[in-house]
C-alpha cells in the first residue's frame, strides 16, 4: 500500500516537474553540473520529472523491485 501512495506521489511531482520547471528554477535555483553538462537547469528538472513520472509507474505497477534486481542484480553476489 505505501508503494502506491508513494508511486502516486512521485507521479503527481514528476507530471507537475517539466510543466512548471520556471518554477522550481526560482525557487531551487541553478544547478552548475547542470548548467555545465546539459547546458541549463531548466533541462535538469525536466528530466528529473520524467525519471520522477517512470520510477512512480514502477511503483504503482508493482515492477520498482523487479527493475532493481534487473539493473543491480550482476553487482550483488550470490549466496
Amino acid at each position: 500500500m505505501f508503494n502506491i501512495i508513494f508511486g502516486i506521489g512521485l507521479l503527481v511531482i514528476g507530471i507537475i516537474m517539466p510543466i512548471k520547471s520556471n518554477w522550481f528554477l526560482k525557487t531551487f535555483g541553478r544547478n552548475n553540473w547542470a548548467e555545465q553538462k546539459l547546458g541549463s537547469t531548466i533541462t535538469f528538472y525536466k528530466i528529473l520529472g520524467i525519471l520522477m513520472i517512470f520510477f512512480g509507474l514502477t511503483m504503482i505497477f508493482g515492477l520498482f523491485g523487479g527493475i532493481i534486481k534487473f539493473v543491480f542484480g550482476p553487482l550483488i553476489p550470490n549466496n
